[in-house]
Protein backbone atom coordinates (compact mmCIF):
# COMPACT_ATOMS: atom_id res chain seq x y z
CA UNK A 1 0.00 0.00 0.00
CA UNK A 2 1.61 3.13 -1.03
CA UNK A 3 0.69 6.70 0.89
CA UNK A 4 -1.73 8.00 -0.95
CA UNK A 5 -3.61 5.09 -0.32
CA UNK A 6 -2.97 5.02 3.06
CA UNK A 7 -3.96 8.32 3.66
CA UNK A 8 -7.28 7.54 1.67
CA UNK A 9 -8.28 4.24 3.54
CA UNK A 10 -7.60 6.66 6.67
CA UNK A 11 -10.11 9.06 5.54
CA UNK A 12 -12.28 6.45 4.68
CA UNK A 13 -12.14 4.87 7.80
CA UNK A 14 -12.85 8.28 9.76
CA UNK A 15 -15.73 9.30 7.70
CA UNK A 16 -17.16 5.75 8.37
CA UNK A 17 -16.37 6.09 12.22
CA UNK A 18 -18.12 9.84 12.11
CA UNK A 19 -20.50 9.66 9.35
CA UNK A 20 -20.12 13.63 9.13
CA UNK A 21 -20.42 15.70 6.20
CA UNK A 22 -16.62 17.31 7.14
CA UNK A 23 -15.18 13.33 6.95
CA UNK A 24 -17.19 12.73 3.93
CA UNK A 25 -15.98 15.83 1.57
CA UNK A 26 -12.22 15.09 3.42
CA UNK A 27 -13.21 11.30 1.65
CA UNK A 28 -14.01 12.78 -1.86
CA UNK A 29 -11.54 15.41 -1.81
CA UNK A 30 -8.82 12.69 -1.18
CA UNK A 31 -10.28 10.41 -3.45
CA UNK A 32 -10.65 12.62 -6.54
CA UNK A 33 -7.19 13.96 -5.78
CA UNK A 34 -5.40 10.11 -5.85
CA UNK A 35 -7.96 8.93 -9.19
CA UNK A 36 -6.68 12.66 -10.64
CA UNK A 37 -3.09 11.42 -9.97
CA UNK A 38 -3.21 7.51 -11.36
CA UNK A 39 -5.19 9.01 -14.36
CA UNK A 40 -2.44 11.14 -14.87
CA UNK A 41 -0.20 8.86 -14.65
CA UNK A 42 -1.89 6.64 -16.84
CA UNK A 43 -1.98 8.74 -19.23
CA UNK A 44 1.42 9.85 -19.78
CA UNK A 45 2.93 6.91 -18.75
CA UNK A 46 5.87 8.27 -17.10
CA UNK A 47 6.52 5.41 -14.59
CA UNK A 48 6.70 2.94 -17.45
CA UNK A 49 9.31 5.36 -19.13
CA UNK A 50 11.31 5.69 -16.19
CA UNK A 51 11.33 1.86 -15.88
CA UNK A 52 12.37 1.39 -19.14
CA UNK A 53 14.91 3.80 -19.00
CA UNK A 54 16.70 1.88 -15.85
CA UNK A 55 16.69 -0.82 -18.11
CA UNK A 56 18.50 0.31 -20.55
CA UNK A 57 20.98 2.26 -18.14
CA UNK A 58 21.20 -1.71 -16.69
CA UNK A 59 21.80 -3.13 -19.65
CA UNK A 60 24.73 -0.88 -20.94
CA UNK A 61 26.22 -1.17 -17.38
CA UNK A 62 26.06 -4.94 -17.21
CA UNK A 63 27.99 -4.94 -20.88
CA UNK A 64 30.74 -2.91 -19.44
CA UNK A 65 30.78 -4.93 -16.57
CA UNK A 66 31.27 -8.04 -18.32
CA UNK A 67 33.29 -6.60 -21.33
CA UNK A 68 35.51 -4.62 -19.33
CA UNK A 69 38.34 -4.48 -22.16
CA UNK A 70 34.99 -4.26 -24.73
CA UNK A 71 36.42 -1.50 -27.69
CA UNK A 72 35.05 1.95 -28.06
CA UNK A 73 33.09 0.35 -30.95
CA UNK A 74 31.38 -2.55 -29.10
CA UNK A 75 30.47 -0.10 -26.36
CA UNK A 76 29.11 2.22 -28.66
CA UNK A 77 26.98 -0.54 -30.86
CA UNK A 78 25.62 -1.65 -27.42
CA UNK A 79 24.52 1.87 -26.29
CA UNK A 80 23.06 2.32 -29.96
CA UNK A 81 21.31 -0.91 -29.76
CA UNK A 82 19.82 -0.28 -25.96
CA UNK A 83 18.88 2.96 -26.58
CA UNK A 84 16.55 2.12 -29.93
CA UNK A 85 14.92 -0.68 -27.43
CA UNK A 86 14.13 1.88 -25.39
CA UNK A 87 13.08 4.69 -28.06
CA UNK A 88 10.95 1.74 -29.83
CA UNK A 89 9.69 0.50 -26.37
CA UNK A 90 8.48 4.04 -25.49
CA UNK A 91 7.01 4.24 -29.09
CA UNK A 92 4.88 1.44 -28.49
CA UNK A 93 3.82 3.04 -25.24
CA UNK A 94 2.79 6.09 -27.12
CA UNK A 95 1.08 4.12 -29.27
CA UNK A 96 -0.90 1.95 -26.99
CA UNK A 97 -4.93 2.54 -25.81
CA UNK A 98 -4.87 4.24 -22.64
CA UNK A 99 -7.52 2.64 -21.10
Amino acid sequence: MNSNDLIQQGALLRWLLSQSDEDRLSLSVITGLSLGGKLLERLTGQTQVEAYKTECVRSIAEFLLQNPSASERQICSKVENSVLVFAARVHALQSRSVF
